[in-house]
């Protein structure tokens, strides 16, 4: 699946600068894309090695199979594949956490981590799993509570009300997450997409059983939390919760409201402020959790951290690959024709036209998104109903060819089977639960 769509990103874009006597801003675009994905890569780099780092106190510390345990009943119907109390299933969770509340800088980690743990089960190297799949669907149309970006965006264009799209993001986002695991569990039960027998491999060998890796086998479990310990753990918690408090009611302190925060909702301050605050607990609470159970942390973050590096070079490739094929259809002006093309139906259904660059890029580029949802702001003003259209639009869908490239690359996955089409369906119902849910709130 993957390679016939590369391919026909890669025809079109030249066919199209062709036509259109863009050859020229079409190498361009594909030069720089590859220049692009090299700086992407390594910029990972750093988030990666901190982030796998924390997830290996967490493991050596026993907090991931207590997370799992946790989980168990939800993620057992999600994963049935999946041991309940895999490594797995805590790195799954720690993802879409991260991605509920806006933290991609903590998701995309814990998102390869997890690729990374689902594929030593895979008894088939290259293929993606039942699990992959629908960790992907997952992925593409994640539950948001806070659309950081978005509301970053409006609050640059001097919005008078930027988190206004949180309401309507958390409602597309439900419809785009149950339209692709549906999408997803449909597909996988196919003949063309279902897979063979457990035992045989695609070439019809057989595959050989997921072994785990020794140095991720933990030994004996550490010693378990004295009173004091659990007592620092709920110090911590405290100091959080009230730090979260403090900041979305400064009055409780003596400190006054500004009037841009007075004007938002109460759950929308708190949900800001755990935003605020999730990072610093999680920086916070899994190394002292690891060192209360005498987890030599700093030993272990190091040897969870050296795995950074290698994941970032390792997807290399594969973002080149796509993002190349992204850069020469843009600068072809392929997706500047399709906008022509289908400008006039969508308007015909009731469709902004306007929302129609960005609905078109969205799948293949985040920046460039970005962009298209900016300039939606600056020619419609902040609080007009198109920008809010284009921030939830922006909120409720996934740059789905850069994850694929990213999660699957990382694991080396090149038969990817049905998650492509799982992913766009969730952009697509998105995309349109964000129109109607924003004439439905805002009028």
């Amino acid at each position: 699946m993957l390679n016939h769509i590369w391919l026909a990103l890669l025809l079109i874009g030249v066919t199209v600068a062709a036509v259109t006597g863009q050859t020229r801003a079409a190498v361009d675009g594909a030069i720089k894309a590859s220049e692009t994905a090299v700086t992407l890569a390594l910029g990972l780099v750093g988030v990666m090695t901190l982030w796998l780092g924390i997830m290996r106190l967490a493991e050596r510390s026993g907090l991931v199979q207590l997370l799992a345990r946790t989980l168990r009943p939800v993620l057992a119907r999600l994963f049935p594949e999946v041991p309940p109390e895999h490594p797995a299933m805590a790195s799954m969770m720690l993802n879409i956490a991260a991605n509920m509340l806006g933290l991609t800088n903590a998701a995309t980690p814990f998102g390869l981590r997890a690729m990374r743990d689902l594929d030593r089960l895979n008894p088939r190297p290259g293929t993606a799993t039942n699990a992959m799949c629908t960790f992907l669907a997952i992925n593409t149309g994640s539950v948001q509570l806070i659309p950081a970006s978005a509301i970053a965006v409006l609050a640059a264009s001097n919005s008078l009300n930027p988190t206004a799209i949180v309401g309507s993001t958390l409602l597309a986002t439900t419809c785009s997450s149950a339209v692709g695991l549906l999408t997803c569990k449909l597909l996988e039960r196919l003949p063309r997409f279902r897979l063979s027998p457990a035992d045989a491999a695609p070439d019809g060998t057989v595959a050989p059983a997921a072994v785990p890796d020794p140095e991720e086998t933990p030994g004996a479990p550490p010693p378990p939390l004295k009173p004091a310990g659990r007592l620092a753990l709920a110090a911590l918690l405290l100091g959080v919760v009230a730090l979260v408090l403090t900041t979305a009611f400064p009055d409780l302190v003596g400190r006054s409201l500004d009037a841009a925060s007075a004007a938002r909702p109460a759950w929308v301050r708190v949900l800001d402020a755990l935003s605020l605050a999730a990072i610093p607990f999680l920086l916070a609470f899994f190394p002292l959790y690891a060192a209360l159970r005498r987890v030599p942390v700093y030993e272990e973050f190091v040897e969870g951290a050296k795995e950074g590096f290698q994941v970032a070079v390792r997807i290399i490739p594969y973002l080149v690959g796509m993002l190349v094929a992204i850069g020469l259809l843009r600068g072809s002006g392929a997706i500047e024709f399709v906008s022509n093309l289908l400008r006039a139906p969508l308007a015909a259904v009731g469709f902004p036209v306007e929302l129609l660059p960005i609905t078109l890029i969205r799948p293949l580029s985040g920046s460039a998104s970005l962009a298209a949802f900016s300039d939606v702001v600056a020619t419609h003003g902040a609080d007009s109903l198109l920008a809010r259209m284009a921030g939830t639009l922006f909120g409720s869908t996934e740059t789905t060819f850069y994850v694929v490239a990213v999660y699957f690359g990382s694991v080396a996955v090149r038969r990817v089977r049905h998650a492509v089409w799982a992913g766009l369906a969730a952009d697509v119902a998105g995309i349109l639960a964000a129109v109607f849910v924003c004439r439905w709130m805002f009028g």
